[in-house]
C-alpha cells in the first residue's frame, strides 16, 4: 500500500510540474528563444534580456564596465555577436581582468563595439551576403573595423582582422532593438 501511494504521489507531481512547465511556455511570446537557461523575449532590448542569461555575465559585466548598457537598450536596431563566458575564458589570463579596469576602458569599448554592427542581419541576411561574395561576406563593425563572415558546413563563422575565428552557436535571437547572435570565441580588432 505504501508503494502504491509514494507512486501516486510521483506521478502526480510530475503531472502538476508538466501542467506548470505547459503554463509557462503558454506565456513565452512567440519567436522567444532560449539562452544561458533564460528566455530571450523579443519585445525586450538587448541588454534587458542579456542580464538574465548565466552564460553572459563576463559580456554583461564588460557592457557596464565599457559604459555601453545605454547605447544597448537605445532603438538601434544592433546586430550583436554575443560572446559566451567560455569563450572569454579562452582569452590569455588576465586580459579580461585589465580590459576591466578603468584605465583601460577605450580598449574595453573597442573590443565590445568590435562584437556590433549597425542593422539588423539576421542569419539569413549573413548567409545571403556570404553567396553573394562567392563564400565570404565583409561587414563593418559600430568599432570602425571589419568582421568576415564565412560558412564551415552548416556553421556560420566570423573571422577578425587578426584571423581569430568564432563560430555562430545560437542565431536569431531576436530582440527589440535588433538581434544577438551567440559566439564561442572573441574576437578582437587589429589593435
Amino acid at each position: 500500500m505504501k508503494k502504491f501511494n509514494f507512486l501516486s504521489i510521483t506521478v502526480i507531481v510530475m503531472l502538476f510540474s508538466a501542467v506548470t512547465l505547459s503554463a509557462q511556455e503558454d506565456k513565452m511570446e512567440k519567436g522567444t528563444k532560449m539562452v544561458g537557461g533564460a528566455a530571450m523575449y523579443p519585445s525586450k532590448t538587448i541588454v534587458a534580456n542579456a542580464v538574465n542569461s548565466k552564460d553572459h555575465t563576463t559580456l554583461v559585466a564588460a557592457v557596464q564596465a565599457a559604459e555601453l548598457v545605454e547605447t544597448l537598450q537605445s532603438e538601434g536596431p544592433f546586430t550583436v555577436f554575443a560572446p559566451t563566458n567560455m569563450a572569454f575564458e579562452k582569452l590569455p589570463e588576465g586580459t579580461v581582468a585589465t580590459l576591466l579596469q578603468p584605465e583601460n576602458k577605450a580598449k574595453l569599448q573597442a573590443v565590445l563595439t568590435y562584437h556590433v554592427l549597425s542593422g539588423k542581419f539576421s542569419a539569413k541576411a549573413i548567409l545571403k551576403a556570404i553567396k553573394k561574395g562567392g563564400g565570404k561576406a565583409e561587414f563593418t563593425t559600430v568599432q570602425g573595423g571589419t568582421l568576415t563572415a564565412m560558412l564551415d558546413g552548416d556553421a556560420v563563422k566570423i573571422k577578425d582582422a587578426s584571423g581569430n575565428v568564432s563560430t555562430v552557436t545560437i542565431a536569431d535571437v531576436n530582440q527589440s532593438n535588433g538581434v544577438i547572435h551567440v559566439v564561442d570565441t572573441v574576437v578582437l580588432p587589429g589593435m
